[in-house]
């Protein structure tokens, strides 16, 4: 295991910058040594030639509640073997990473299987996606005077966004993990299970039209705000599938746009803090297709496929790859251009309604019931004392869309 500091330590240091007083002890409190795994840690098994499971599992940080979590890695190892997956950027780029260290992926899910243990949400480990950026521009909305005003604030993120298997077609919780300071002073560190749209539902991506699928994982789970989207069939069809001449409609056809609306409330319904980011994906590995088995279909082999009317797919990543000519190119491999290694985010509105104190709350793992002292099954939130509304006027700056993130071996699963 590296030598890292704990995410209870640094949250000492966010007390100190954000209150201005002498560091009163790590805020929320862990032991030195892990009292044993979560349930999110070494569940990756590598593929033939990949790093072994050990260098993997070395990626690990011990989270509030005392277990061990899996965190970000390189999607490759220094010895030069590949992990065939990747988790965003690196968080320890971000002004952030010496606050809030690095990011147990899980906790919110660990939460979950005290606070309802019969009904878990168990999220596989490559879906984890870190993003972050530095001194973001935005525009904080006086309601009061009718004015607006610049601030520059420091975001990084992490969302569970699976978009190589039909996990998201029915299920909406996914763990969201979102810290933000402003430079007036606004601030949070979120942790919660996210409800995106309705449970056993997605919307298309390409027409906004709503998909019934079927149950969902938990089977209770809430509906919430924002939605998920996603392509299916009839978007690759109308998109990528094109008449000689014509070149398709990647974007169209095969992309994804989480929109999630997020909120930390109390016992009484009251909201502390509220977020809506949006999480984007460019080429998924899979999309929806209910007239197949098991109802995912693999994009790369619309590379290769025609219709009956004679439209192909023409142009593009297909091409670029040799996918439209190589039936040896599947969809799990590193040749593959539909990885789901190109995701960004866009920042949107960040509200936090906390004039009064105090900064440390716990909540449930979908963030609701806030209290100020822990209980079973809680996770442990900060938000800054104040009262604001941060957003922007016309759309979220877009964090990240120039970037990539595959490493040599990385391919779908991923």
């Amino acid at each position: 295991m590296r030598d890292r500091p704990s995410l209870a330590a640094v949250l000492a240091v966010l007390a100190l910058a954000a209150c201005g007083d002498e560091a009163p002890g790590p805020l929320f409190p862990a032991p030195p040594e892990a009292s044993g795994p979560a349930v999110a840690y070494g569940i990756w098994t590598p593929a033939p030639g990949e790093c072994a499971a050990e260098l993997h599992d070395a990626h690990s940080v011990i989270g509030p509640d005392g277990k061990l979590y899996p965190t970000w890695h390189p999607p490759e190892d220094p010895s030069g073997c590949s992990f065939g997956h990747e988790h965003g950027r690196d968080p320890r780029g971000s002004d952030l990473h010496a606050v809030v260290g690095d990011i147990p992926f899980g906790l919110a899910n660990e939460a979950l299987e005290a606070w309802d243990p019969a009904n878990p949400r168990r999220e596989d480990h490559v879906g984890h996606k870190i993003e972050w950026e530095n001194d973001v521009a935005m525009e904080l909305e006086d309601g009061v005077a009718s004015a607006t005003f610049r601030v520059r604030c420091d975001v990084l993120t992490k969302l569970h966004q699976g978009t190589h298997s039909k996990d998201a077609f029915t299920n909406n919780v996914h763990e969201q993990v979102y810290h933000l300071r402003c430079d007036d002073g606004t601030g949070m560190s979120l942790t919660l299970l996210t409800a995106i749209g309705e449970p056993g539902e997605f919307t298309r991506s390409c027409d906004r039209e709503t998909v019934v699928v079927g149950p969902a994982t938990p089977a209770n789970s809430p509906s919430g705000g924002g939605i998920r989207l996603i392509p299916d069939r009839t978007c690759v069809e109308r998109h990528l599938f094109v008449a000689g001449g014509e070149w398709s409609n990647y974007h169209s056809a095969l992309h994804e746009n989480w929109e999630t609306s997020s909120a930390i409330r109390t016992e009484g319904g009251r909201t502390l803090a509220f977020i809506n980011p949006y999480y984007q994906v460019r080429l998924p590995s899979r999309y929806h297709d209910p007239a197949v088995e098991g109802i995912v279909r693999r994009p790369v082999d619309a590379c290769r496929e025609t219709l009956p009317d004679g439209r192909g797919v023409r142009g593009g990543p297909c091409d670029e790859s040799g996918a439209s000519d190589d039936p040896g190119i599947l969809w799990n491999d590193e040749r593959s251009p539909f990885d789901g290694a190109g995701h960004f985010i866009d920042v949107n509105a960040n509200i936090v309604k906390n004039a009064d104190g105090p900064e440390r709350w716990y909540a449930d793992p979908y963030g609701r019931n806030a209290r100020t002292t822990p209980f079973a099954g809680s996770v442990p939130q900060w938000i800054a004392r104040k009262d604001n509304q941060v957003g922007v006027l016309q759309g979220g700056p877009v964090v990240g869309s120039q970037r990539a993130y595959a490493g040599a071996g990385t391919h779908a699963p991923n």
